[in-house]
């Protein structure tokens, strides 16, 4: 008897759903997308209806192989991707792929991974949605057209091998307006005055100056400062109106894709592709005792706060048995979501809100529980009653000058109880310390003692570089990008080395100021931030059926095409003849340019090559194209013990550093180490073990990716020692042996020393012991996070063995 075959994406989510399935199915992964545009060429028949060309993915030839044998014996397929574009893309090219007459096609959406959810929605299959699928396609071929025509012009003009992005560029342009917002930034001096008063009651209290003969104040210097301060210690201090009034605070809804990232940014300190990662694990499976693999958490690609009924009945009777009567509302509360929001989904919710944070610890990995706990605790308060406070204002009267005390007293802790939502930046910090003061009792016409009066000079600030979570509420708050794309675009920005973030903050590089300036200058069109957010609600309306999509692509290209053109002809040639100013070569008179270097843009005579002349950017260009990095870290003064010579803070290309003026004859350099906003300058320290090479001392250095041993006599001796582990390379007929080696990313992997000759590489820490089963000469251990235990286990794929470790 055949078998009805399901293809989900991945290998989690199928082993979830196999055991709700039960015999009858056979449950495999597609690993994601299967067919793609081709990656040498655009793939896109712009002239004939923009027609695309897709292939097979090469490194899914052996999945494709599998889906299209098991097929071959399934008289039903059932496609179960992701209930979004990219998954109702994945279902056609899987249709396509294993069409046959022979065999029915339906396609299966659940919103979340659970037993009622996954049979309800094979009990009721649908068919292929075409116009999510024209959707996705439609953007697909807008971020091909411009990736593949862009980019060779900036490798043409700019430098080989960066890239442009459709959606990507508009947020690069975002960080470089910030922080041009900030370079253009003149601060602006305040005083604000405070009074320490007290009454009859105890105890005394703080109250600011607010008005000046009943209008707002402000006081720009110190000298006016004194005059205010003066003229209110010669005052009597009276009240002059005490109000009372009850305040309500009210719950947020439910988690969509962008809170959710933005809040696990502000308060688990993730970014947002962790976030998303962290997620994806929640709602495709986690192993439960006495249950197996379940989906926790509600598909987590969403921008609804849309909640279903039976959660709703489930949350509300929690909350009653938990909290009591008086935290539950009359009515299930509905939110209301935004005007462009696709309510297909239902918002970020716990499957089953019994499911408890704290009856999952011992059961989740540390990530996955904080972001568990963060999605329940929202759901739940979500459902709850407001916080009520009775705020008072109490307005002092000193003389024409009017000082004013806010505090507040909770009077019921509604859904507080439960979750607080963060703050992105300072604001109202200050508003929310105001109200948690408790304020004595006083009444109207007492009078006053002064204790203190302390005036305060500040100064304005500039607009805050962006952080993960702000960009993430910038691009939804102006319709850039979509809940999938977001950690997506925070991701690219950074790879391409565009940006870079210090702090959690997102600085633009050199490389990337010049590159937004060029084309925000050349595409005025394509990569402004309002045209692209229209571009947005067209794929929306592409999803509903409403626009053509191929009538979208039509005026997205004509556009286009016109700015891509003029951009061939016009756009500044850094790598030729790089951008012209005004500034005169030292050294023979003729004009310099602007090109692009390894270390960022210089100035370089036009004489070259018959004159040499460079320079660095003089200031007024510097503060247009030079990197807005990070202000240099500032360590104590010292000097070369190699040469005497001073030592000063470089910038190289992984980050400050001290290094000696005597270069090039002294290549002293040393690592400077930030800890609590502490530089630390830190040198070699030396090792009584001889270089076996040349006879010096070795000595310790301090790297990009942590401590290594080296020759002193660096670099006319460029001995490195090898730290191994003592274990033999198990690889046949090698002699070399394995050491732990760092990945960019700060990770620790393990390697032969005679690599590149040999490529053995284990994630897991090699252990000298043989393995019981198949006498692999090595056994690998792993620390498994969800049990608490340590595991030791053969490395050969074709071996089962494992036992833990004692």
């Amino acid at each position: 008897m055949s078998k009805s075959l399901v293809i989900v994406e991945s290998p989690a989510k199928a082993k979830t759903i196999n055991k709700y399935l039960g015999s009858d199915y056979l449950v495999k992964a597609s690993m994601g997308h299967v067919m793609d545009l081709p990656k040498k060429e655009l793939g896109v028949d712009v002239e004939h209806g923009f027609r695309p060309t897709y292939n097979a993915i090469p490194a899914r030839k052996e999945v494709i192989a599998d889906l299209k044998s098991a097929a071959s014996k399934a008289n039903s397929i059932y496609l179960a991707a992701d209930p979004d574009r990219e998954g109702e893309a994945i279902c056609q090219h899987l249709h396509e792929l294993l069409h046959s007459g022979k065999r029915k096609f339906h396609r299966v959406l659940f919103n979340e991974i659970t037993r009622d959810a996954v049979r309800a929605a094979f009990e009721h299959p649908k068919e292929i949605d075409s116009h999510l699928v024209n959707a996705q396609q439609a953007r697909r071929i807008l971020d091909r057209l411009v990736g593949y025509q862009v980019s060779p012009l900036l490798w043409e003009k700019v430098k080989r091998g960066i890239s442009a992005g459709r959606v990507q560029t508009v947020a690069l342009r975002l960080i470089v307006e910030r922080e041009r917002e900030i370079q253009a930034f003149q601060k602006k001096e305040y005083w604000t005055i405070t009074a320490l008063v007290e009454g009859k009651n105890p105890p005394e209290f703080e109250a600011r100056l607010a008005k000046y003969q009943g209008k707002d104040i402000e006081i720009p210097d110190q000298a006016s400062a004194d005059q205010v301060t003066a003229a209110i210690k010669a005052a009597t201090l009276v009240v002059q109106s005490v109000t009372t009034k009850e305040k309500r605070k009210f719950p947020v809804p439910p988690f969509i894709t962008s809170k959710l990232q933005q809040e696990a940014v502000r308060k688990l300190r993730f970014w947002a592709k962790k976030t998303m990662m962290v997620a994806q694990h929640l709602y495709e499976g986690v192993e439960l005792p006495g249950e197996g693999a379940v989906g926790l958490i509600t598909y987590m690609r969403t921008d609804s706060t849309r909640v279903a009924e039976g959660a709703l009945t489930a949350v509300r009777g929690y909350i009653k048995e938990k909290f009591g009567d008086g935290y539950l509302p009359d009515q299930a509360i509905h939110y209301k979501s935004k005007k462009d929001a696709q309510d297909a989904h239902e918002a970020i919710r716990p499957t089953d809100v019994l499911r408890t944070p704290e009856s999952l610890r011992k059961i989740l990995g540390p990530d996955e529980y904080k972001l568990y706990k963060l999605i329940w605790q929202r759901f739940v308060a979500s459902q709850m009653n407001p916080a009520i406070f009775d705020q008072t204002t109490v307005d002092i009267a000193a003389g024409d000058y009017t000082l004013r005390a806010t505090g507040s007293v909770e009077k019921f802790k509604g859904f507080l109880a439960v979750y607080e939502e963060g703050r992105d930046e300072k604001e109202g910090v200050e508003e929310d310390e105001e109200l948690k003061r408790r304020l004595p009792a006083v009444a109207e016409g007492e009078r006053l003692k002064l204790n203190k009066l302390t005036p305060e000079q500040h100064f304005t600030e500039p607009p805050p570089r962006y952080n993960e979570a702000t960009l993430v509420k910038a691009l939804e708050e102006k319709g850039i990008g979509r809940p999938s794309t977001y950690a997506t675009i925070l991701s690219v920005i950074q790879n391409r080395e565009y940006v870079e973030k210090n702090q959690g903050r997102f600085f633009p590089t050199q490389l990337g100021m010049l590159v937004s300036d060029m084309l925000v200058k050349n595409f005025s069109d394509i990569f402004d931030v309002a045209y692209t957010a229209r571009m947005e609600e067209e794929l929306d309306e592409v999803e509903e059926g409403k626009l053509s999509w191929t009538d979208a692509l039509e005026d997205f290209y004509k556009k286009f095409k016109k700015e891509l053109r003029q951009a061939e002809r016009h756009m500044e040639d850094i790598k030729g003849e790089g951008i012209p100013t005004d500034v005169k070569c030292e050294k023979c008179g003729k004009p310099m340019v602007i090109r692009l270097g390894r270390n960022g843009p210089f100035m370089a005579c036009t004489g070259y090559p018959d004159c040499d002349g460079t320079s660095d950017l003089p200031p007024a260009l510097a503060a247009k194209y030079a990197s807005a990095s990070p202000p240099a870290p500032e360590v104590a003064a010292e000097n070369c013990e190699k040469c005497g010579k001073p030592m000063a803070v470089k910038r190289g290309r992984f980050g400050y550093f001290l290094a000696c003026t005597g270069y090039p004859e002294c290549h002293n350099t040393k690592k400077i180490i930030i800890k609590e906003g502490n530089a630390t300058a830190v040198g070699d320290q030396p090792l009584e073990e001889k270089c076996p090479e040349c006879g010096n001392h070795l000595v310790i250095k301090h790297g990009r990716y942590g401590q290594f041993t080296a020759c002193s006599n660096y670099p006319k001796c460029k001995y490195i020692k090898r730290e191994t582990l003592g274990i033999p390379c198990p690889e046949k007929g090698c002699t070399g042996e394995l050491m732990a080696r760092r990945t960019r990313f700060k990770t620790t992997f393990y390697g032969c020393t005679r690599y590149p000759d040999c490529k053995f590489t284990s994630r897991d820490k090699p252990v000298a012991e043989p393995c019981p089963n198949c006498g692999s000469p090595i056994l690998v251990e792993k620390f498994n996070k969800k049990t608490g235990e340590t595991v030791r286990r053969c490395p050969n794929e074709a071996c089962t063995f494992e036992r833990a470790v004692a």
